[in-house]
């Protein structure tokens, strides 16, 4: 449960005089909430987030006149490592976050996949993951009949806590995907300490931490494996694709014949150990490629906009005292792929669900993004155990394999990991109106649609 010793505000700020300061600042928002028939704080749409310009326009039309939009083949041959602008782009990559080896490949699913195959998982290994994060960071171990494992998340941070890890060790306990959720890096000095004395490989999921940093290194190379995303709602993106970053040769090998038909090469290439060499089709094509290498250019510049943006609209809403910003973790840099704040139902009166309801009714989505209604969340995804499949430990077959053939019990209940669950049910409230291209007015419209609804909360009490 959350330890409310934690919250960062003086609850004994009188609450009316807070917002009445707020109001002060946002009076012409004061109207009838838009929940209860009101107009809306905001009436047009959020602008588009979009890094991509003309540069990778140039780039496509580039493709385009070679004629080359894929040339990777499913056996050995000196194309089974993809065309010109794969190699250019690893190369890039590789060099731009200090690395020895990158690899592109379609999704950081697929790359997620590729890690958990490299590492050597065996079936009935127990790999260690998050139970806040999007769900492939916990369904790669099933790719490999491993089983996973949930530890819980720490408070106010939202990532993996150590302590709840070395609880989950056990003899058959072969690695810990970490994932850097909202652009927050994990425990990485703890966690891998804990790594290293039970010999552990740690696999990072950074797809939304690209360009964070832990003292002196970059997100992604903290671990064995870094895993980045391409999808078109990260930072940067070529519409879809992922890339794996490793400072071992040996691994980096396996990644590269697990994305293209491994098992088709292994004789040709002289490969001696087919473990887990049943390969795939995880090939990125030269446009999206293409695509991407202007990206990594642009990163620097949409992280830092991402930051402002933060800082201005934490400045405001640190006066709402119902409202907890998101800690940074000491020796490390935050690059906010979605702002996370703790919500507290006792100051404010009401539920955060409630709160969230009237906060969306008061906005707008962003442009073409429609579908996805307005982008503010009452918490994030629901914790994963909770989903069908490990409720019912069906996922080869109806007879509930890999789990009943592991000659062991996993208990996914409910509170199984009670902070996640206390974030995701009753706290946590996330929203992605603070990317490149937001106003100074468009953040304004955020905060005041926040004041707007605690300056009537008692008609929704």
């Amino acid at each position: 449960m959350l330890n409310w010793n934690d919250i960062a505000y003086n609850f004994s700020v009188d609450f009316n005089a807070t917002i009445n300061i707020v109001r002060f600042c946002y009076r012409e928002n004061v109207s009838k909430l838009a929940l209860l028939g009101g107009d809306k704080v905001r009436k047009t749409k959020f602008p588009l987030y979009t890094p991509i310009g003309k540069e990778e326009f140039e780039e496509i039309k580039e493709v385009f006149r070679s004629n080359i939009f894929s040339r990777f083949l499913g056996c050995w041959h000196e194309d089974f490592f993809g065309g010109p602008q794969v190699g250019s782009l690893e190369k890039e990559w590789a060099e731009f976050f200090g690395v020895e080896h990158a690899v592109a490949v379609n999704s950081a699913t697929s790359a997620l996949y590729c890690a958990v195959g490299a590492i050597g998982t065996e079936p009935f290994d127990e790999i260690i993951v998050s139970p806040y994060t999007m769900c492939a960071s916990a369904t790669a171990p099933l790719v490999y009949n491993a089983i996973p494992v949930f530890a819980d998340v720490k408070e106010n941070y939202f990532c993996l806590d150590v302590s709840f890890i070395e609880k989950k060790i056990t003899d058959r306990t072969k690695a810990i995907i970490v994932v850097d959720i909202f652009g927050q890096l994990y425990n990485a000095g703890a966690i891998n300490a804990l790594a290293r004395k039970h010999n552990l490989k740690i696999i990072e999921d950074c797809a939304q931490a690209p360009y964070a940093r832990y003292e002196d290194r970059f997100t992604g190379t903290l671990g064995d494996i870094g895993i980045f995303s391409l999808n078109y709602h990260k930072h940067i993106h070529c519409g879809e694709g992922g890339i794996l970053v490793t400072n071992d040769s040996a691994l980096a090998n396996k990644l590269r014949l697990i994305r293209n038909h491994a098992e088709a090469v292994m004789e040709a290439k002289g490969e001696t150990d087919l473990v887990n060499m049943v390969g795939f089709n995880y090939r990125m094509t030269e446009m999206e490629v293409a695509i991407a290498r202007c990206q990594l250019k642009k990163i620097p510049k949409l992280v830092e906009e991402r930051r402002k943006n933060i800082r201005y609209l934490e400045e405001e809403l640190a006066k709402i005292p119902c409202l907890t910003m998101p800690k940074v973790r000491d020796g490390a840099e935050h690059v906010y792929y979605a702002h996370a704040l703790k919500f507290d139902e006792r100051t404010a009166g009401i539920h955060r669900n409630k709160f969230v309801e009237a906060m969306k009714a008061e906005l707008m989505p962003m442009e073409l993004r429609e579908t996805e209604e307005i982008k503010v969340s009452s918490g994030y995804v629901k914790p994963l155990y909770l989903q069908p499949m490990f409720q019912r430990q069906i996922a080869y077959g109806s007879k509930g394999f890999p789990w009943s053939a592991s000659g062991r019990k996993y208990d996914y209940s409910r509170g199984s990991c009670p902070v996640a669950e206390d974030l995701h049910f009753n706290f946590l409230i996330t929203h992605e109106y603070m990317r490149p291209g937001m106003t100074k007015s468009d953040l304004d419209d955020i905060v005041a649609a926040f004041v707007k609804v605690l300056e009537h909360i008692d008609e929704i009490r």
